[in-house]
């Protein structure tokens, strides 16, 4: 039965690297995606990317990166264990470090444009007040000395500036590429005084910068007070772990593991550790800001 298992698992994995590579197909039916509007789901999924920098993400690659630590996962654990119930749990587990990898990226992304707004929106205060800049000169001269990873979405919004001088559409383009909140909150402010012009610009972006840098400032009082119990929850992963060798060690300890109830024990203990692991990521983490004004899926010109 576990064989049968596998040899599933594995030509299901053999199919959607495949289809992916060759016909370019995404997702999880076994056939193209249907054209239409992106659902919500699809619309999250596209903003995680961007969030994490991912945006140019080959499917296949990551697929076939999750296979070979499954194989590499599985194949640690059997030796260890000699089962394959075991085998299966630890390849499934080792697995998903590269989407725990790329959320802890994008996690850090997001931790620096929370720190990089409240600066850039004061800078654009400056320039559209005492400095006399428009609008659009003030964002893109702003956009110039962003961070690198912030700065080829205005080098693309810039574009398409230049390109079409709509600056709703530019700011679209802007919005697509960052997917941050914050950007979202500051271009509808900078497009409301760009189209309706008025006085109260400065006021507006000096409340925004305040209430973002109060956010920003929350976040990194959470996370130090955090510090101890993240340190705490590698002890879920290690002790575990370093009792089961030292079990193994000594006398017939390896023998027992390969006994049928040895295996039972050693998938249930598996489990355990991986629901405390992922219960305790799950209850430290920090909400994230919800998008208020999405983009429309506009592409660059």
């Amino acid at each position: 039965m576990t064989e049968l298992v596998l040899s599933l698992l594995a030509g299901l994995g053999v199919f959607y690297l495949y289809s992916a590579h060759v016909f370019g197909w995404t997702g999880l039916r076994p056939g193209p995606a249907r054209a239409g509007a992106p659902s919500g789901h699809r619309h999250r999924m596209d903003d995680w990317l961007t969030q994490a920098g991912l945006e140019g993400l080959d499917l296949a690659q990551f697929l076939a990166v999750v296979f070979g630590l499954f194989m590499l996962g599985g194949a640690l654990a059997f030796v260890l264990f000699g089962g394959f119930l075991p085998a299966m749990v630890f390849g499934l587990f080792l697995a998903t470090l590269p989407v725990t990898a790329y959320r802890l990226r994008r996690q850090r992304r997001r931790q620096r444009a929370h720190d990089a707004w409240p600066r850039m929106i004061e800078e654009i205060r400056v320039l559209t007040g005492a400095a006399g800049r428009s609008v659009p000169q003030a964002l893109f001269d702003v956009g110039r000395r962003a961070s690198g990873e912030m700065r080829p979405s205005f080098d693309a919004a810039h574009r398409e500036w230049l390109l079409t001088t709509d600056f709703e559409r530019t700011l679209d383009v802007l919005k697509t590429r960052l997917a941050d909140p914050t950007a979202d909150i500051t271009c509808e402010t900078l497009l409301i005084a760009h189209q309706l012009g008025g006085t109260d610009l400065e006021q507006r972006l000096a409340s925004l910068a305040e209430d973002r840098i109060t956010d920003s400032q929350g976040r990194k009082d959470a996370i130090a007070r955090q510090a101890g119990a993240r340190f705490a929850r590698w002890f879920t992963v290690v002790v575990p772990i370093g009792m089961a060798l030292v079990g193994m060690s000594i006398g017939n300890g390896r023998a027992a593991y390969g006994t049928f109830y040895g295996q039972v024990l050693v998938v249930a203990a598996l489990s355990v550790m991986i629901l405390c692991w992922g219960f305790a990521s799950h209850i430290m983490q920090l909400p994230d800001e919800q998008r208020v004004f999405p983009e429309l899926g506009v592409e660059p010109a």
